[in-house]
């Protein structure tokens, strides 16, 4: 073979991979493990374009390099297959959202085996397959299940609870429930009916079913999560979401709280990441306490962290959606307050925390009562108060915190500064306002002008101290038909789960996949959605669980994904253990991440899994932005002018098919095949050609500067193509894509084709034995490879190759003994090529098998140094000299050079100072 022909070596290597199997892990004690995995895709119609790849391509070289190290590597793909985008497909077409989903998995897998991926296909899952989805039913029936016992710091069996009460009622139970949970005694439990108790019991549930307020997207008939709504809107669509009151499952994550924070201490991820998480997780350690309604019987509890500052207090603010809001709002204030809600309830919650300008708000006409001082205060209605995050009523203490303080400026409220104790060290400092001296508190620091107020509100029995997380349950429904059914029939109004032989509970054929005329989910559509047992037939629940679902334990299922009678074989879940290299986008970690540690962490407690985080080293890769073409029409005319020419004419920019230009080169016949429109346009050009602008965008469709994998794999190949996006710059860091730069890699990977061939293009290896200076070509490489994949230093390393290959050109060597490490160093980044030539170098096996070379520091060690030979400051001489000579040698060999003698013109230098191995300096 003369030429490098990267389209024939590669199709050849992908298919023997896949035939052989080569990457199909089993567990085995023998051996090492390493389990690397990529963030579940989600496999959109659109495909991949080439900023997906980065992270991929980024964990394939480590497990590369790994398995060429000794390791027993576990490196699976699969898909995240239920969601949305099916979904509304179906919905306007009438297609089958399983029919889309393949079609879209057999394209991405398809693009994915073309760039040569180390993935044991063998394990692939998909979460809308029944035989997955049955153990996402099971986990949840197990949440549904078990309840959190705040004395283990666990999660335990509801039976265990159940028998708790039958002995003892609830009285000594100390366990994460519901608020309004009443004490009863045992024969008290004994007595409820089935039905009463079923109710307790759903308030103790770690999945249970409460009304919560949501956001409704009437156009998509669906709730959607923070995540997806952005400025009242859904980010898909752009449709309308108004806030509401919906029987939903939610889960029980804020019992993980603590354990989810405490447990983020050990994992080897980014800081900033784990800062996202501790502040969406927003531990606060403080007080709750009851103010008394003016002329009502109601309180309004509030959570303050700052119970000291009860001085300050000028009104309280609650948010609209609190349940008091309708009977606080008097007759003279119905109006506005009413308007007011209206339209603040439509905003999300995530609008709401990020909005920090905005200001508005009602006042109710009502007043509380402050039961330190017995003061009168104002009640207000604000939407920066979240009815989701804590009670959903501040205290409000406008001297002291920054929000409050613009509220109560903007509305002409009165602002006290508390000056006494630790006041002064608040975290907002006091601006203006009444000074006041209360007495109760005076002189005394923070933590004890806290610990005195809490004393008295526990003796007068109007709060308690209290710590609290700003996180809130988990959400766990979806009224959409794309997604896992929930394992859950209802009987007389209340859950029960079906029967664990019953899994999975499969999807169910609808004719449309809209809600029903009645409003109810898609689900509501199927005939004979119901459940059938001993005392007869019951609906099942018609919502279907949301797309974290799925996504939250795949990493276990990945191990043992055949397995039909267990979520995963606790041997072979003890041998591969947590995900040792998770790649993905920083946009999951509030979201997927937290969910994932959760369900971990609870299936940790139930004994399935030994471990308690899934995750223990992971990165997160930048992206790869788009590098935009642009060209420029003469306003009023069908003529283009060259970017170096525009500022001559009036012109307006159009964005062009990245795909139509090389190098900022237009191809003007594409472009007019691409707008015929426009093929009758005329061009001014520059040389000769049309030369294109160009800008760093965010790739996408719109701007015509998606580049496609398949195009560059077609063009250059996919091992040019997997050593670009790693040259690209580091891992993390956002990069423009630019294609200009590409065919410095691919002529790389022809010179290294070159170094194995003599110039007719024949292998010609030789089994001479290597010099020194190509040793140390080579060790230098192989320290700098493996120094930069420990550290995850990717564009690095492709330099190096390039130096290296560069070098061994320019000594023409040719040897084995050079040559065989360096087709295994290269291997992970360029796995085609270096399979070709390990074979052709005489290997009957897969050059995955061969060890990893080893760095020897003798190679690198020098025994000789050129000094530069200074006289009074100017380099007048070098001086090759082994470095085993002392200072006295050196300095004699340097005052007998001729060169020297000659500066030294007879005369006998005053000093000599000798920095071995570096310099000599002469002093006349």
């Amino acid at each position: 073979m003369a030429d490098y022909n990267f389209q024939k070596i590669e199709k050849k290597w992908q298919a023997y991979w896949e035939k052989n199997q080569v990457f199909n892990a089993k567990a085995d004690s023998s051996k090492p493990k390493f389990y690397s995995l990529d963030m579940f895709p989600y496999p959109s119609g659109a495909g991949l374009h080439v900023g997906h790849p980065l992270g991929y391509i980024a964990s394939d070289i480590i497990t590369r390099f790994k398995r060429l190290q000794g390791y027993n590597v576990l490196h699976p793909m699969g898909y995240d297959s239920f969601g949305l985008p099916a979904e509304q497909y179906a919905i306007q077409t009438g297609q089958h959202p399983a029919i889309t989903t393949e079609q879209n998995i057999n394209r991405y897998t398809e693009q994915l085996k073309n760039i040569g991926f180390a993935f044991d296909w063998a394990k692939e899952v998909r979460t809308s397959n029944p035989d997955y989805y049955k153990w996402t039913q099971w986990i949840f029936m197990q949440l549904f299940n078990s309840y959190y016992d705040k004395n283990e710091d666990k999660a335990k069996s509801i039976a265990s609870l159940v028998e708790t009460f039958q002995n003892s009622g609830n009285f000594e139970v100390n366990a994460v429930s519901d608020e309004d949970i009443l004490e009863f005694s045992a024969p008290e439990w004994n007595a409820f009916s089935e039905n009463q108790k079923q109710e307790i019991l759903l308030k103790y549930r770690l999945t249970y079913l409460a009304e919560t307020t949501v956001n409704w997207c009437p156009a998509l008939g669906t709730v959607l999560s923070n995540d997806e709504v952005k400025d009242g809107f859904s980010e898909r669509g752009g449709h309308p979401v108004e806030r509401k009151k919906m029987m939903q499952w939610s889960m029980r994550i804020t019992a993980y709280a603590e354990r989810l924070l405490q447990g983020l201490d050990a994992l080897e991820w980014s800081e900033p990441i784990k800062e996202m998480q501790r502040n969406w997780i927003g531990k606060s350690i403080g007080a709750e306490m009851l103010f008394q309604v003016k002329g009502q019987d109601k309180l309004i509890k509030v959570f303050t962290t700052r119970i000291d500052t009860i001085f300050g207090v000028t009104y309280l603010a609650l948010a609209p959606e609190h349940d008091y809001v309708k009977e606080l709002i008097t007759e003279g204030q119905r109006k506005n307050a009413e308007a007011y809600v209206e339209m603040a309830k439509n905003r999300s919650e995530r609008d709401r925390m990020s909005d920090v300008k905005t200001i508005s708000g009602a006042f109710t006409g009502s007043y509380a009562i402050n039961p330190f001082n017995g003061e009168e205060i104002q009640i207000w209605i604000a939407d920066y108060v979240l009815a989701g995050y804590g009670t959903g009523a501040v205290m409000a203490v406008p001297a002291h915190d920054e929000r409050d303080y613009n509220f109560a400026k903007h509305f002409g409220l009165e602002i006290r500064q508390v000056i006494e104790g630790s006041m002064e060290n608040g975290s907002f400092p006091g601006k203006g306002g009444t000074i006041i001296n209360s007495g109760f508190i005076s002189g005394l620091e923070m933590k004890e002008a806290m610990d005195k107020a809490i004393a008295f509100l526990e003796e007068k029995k109007i709060g308690k101290g209290k710590i609290q997380y700003r996180m809130r349950d988990a959400i766990f429904t979806r009224q959409r038909y794309w997604g896992e059914p929930l394992p859950v029939y209802f009987k007389e109004g209340l859950p029960y789960l079906i029967e664990e032989k019953d899994l999975p509970l499969v999807l169910p054929e609808v004719d449309k996949y809209l809600p029903t005329e009645d409003g109810e989910p898609p689900l509501g559509r199927a005939k004979n959605w119901s459940y059938t047992t001993a005392d007869g037939e019951f609906p099942l629940e018609k919502s279907t669980m949301p797309g974290w679902a799925g996504s939250s334990w795949y990493f276990f299922r990945y191990m043992d994904p055949k397995n039909t009678e267990k979520l995963v074989d606790p041997a072979i879940e003890k041998y591969w253990g947590a995900v040792d290299l998770y790649i993905g986008g920083a946009e999951h970690a509030t979201g997927h991440l937290l969910y994932s540690r959760f369900w971990t962490k609870f299936l940790f407690d139930i004994g399935v899994v030994r471990i308690e985080e899934p995750f223990s080293k992971m990165i997160n890769q930048g992206m790869i932005q788009g590098r935009s073409n642009f060209v420029y029409r003469i306003k009023g005319a069908n003529t283009f002018v060259s970017s170096g020419l525009k500022d001559e004419y009036e012109t307006s920019s159009m964005h062009v098919d990245v795909n139509i230009v090389h190098n900022d080169q237009l191809n003007l016949e594409k472009f007019k095949a691409w707008r015929p429109d426009l093929a009758d346009a005329e061009f001014i050009l520059e040389d000769g050609k049309y030369i294109c602008g160009a800008e760093v965008e965010k790739m996408s469709k719109s701007k015509y500067n998606v580049v496609n994998p398949d195009d560059i794999i077609e063009r250059y190949g996919a091992d040019t193509l997997r050593m670009y996006e790693m040259f690209l710059g580091p891992l993390e860091q956002f990069k423009p894509w630019n294609t200009n730069g590409i065919d410095g890699v691919s002529k790389f990977l022809k010179k290294l084709w070159k170094l194995y061939h003599d110039k007719n293009g024949v292998l010609s290896v030789s089994e001479e034995k290597a010099s020194k200076d190509e040793l140390k070509i080579l060790h230098k490489t192989i320290k700098k490879t493996q120094e930069d994949l420990e550290h995850y230093s990717f564009n690095t390393s492709v330099a190096s190759f390039m130096i290296c290959v560069n070098e061994l050109t320019a000594l023409k060597c040719n040897k084995r003994e050079i040559l065989e490490p360096l087709a295994v160093i290269i291997s992970p980044y360029a796995p085609h090529i270096t399979e070709e030539l390990w074979t052709m170098l005489g290997h009957k096996d897969s050059i995955i098998y061969a060890k990893f070379p080893k760095f020897k520091e003798e190679f690198l060690i020098e025994n000789s140094h050129e000094y530069p030979v200074s006289i009074n400051g100017k380099v007048r001489s070098k001086l090759p000299l082994a470095l085993s000579l002392n200072r006295e040698e050196v300095e004699k060999a340097a005052l007998s050079d001729g060169t020297v003698q000659k500066w030294l013109e007879g005369k006998s230098p005053k000093k000599v100072i000798v920095v071995p191995g570096k310099i000599i300096n002469i002093v006349v």
